[in-house]
């Protein structure tokens, strides 16, 4: 097991943790800020967006909370307990393979 604590996307407390690169890495943000996510969420976020998106118009905590693509997983995944595994959709306009 990782490193347990809140996860900055969903606030669910208690939780194994990942760090995000908040401009991927494959965009130039490998020294860049970083963000703690719980692993369902980091891996929400990377089948909903291009890593170009990404490092565009998402590149802050605060841009991800606010997208529409994200807001009713947030809703769902706050609910859920920190200890419940959960599936990841990809979105249908993200061409990223698996």
């Amino acid at each position: 097991m990782g490193d347990v604590g809140k996860c900055e996307l969903c606030e669910r407390d208690k939780i194994e943790i990942t760090v995000h690169h908040l401009i991927p890495r494959e965009e130039g943000g490998s020294k860049l800020e970083k963000a703690n996510l719980c692993i369902p969420c980091h891996k929400q976020i990377h089948a909903l967006y291009t890593n170009k998106e990404l490092a565009i118009r998402l590149n802050t905590i605060n841009d991800l909370q606010k997208d529409a693509a994200i807001d009713k997983y947030l809703k769902w995944i706050k609910k859920q307990p920190a200890s419940a595994m959960v599936k990841t959709k990809r979105s249908k306009s993200n061409p990223r393979k698996k």
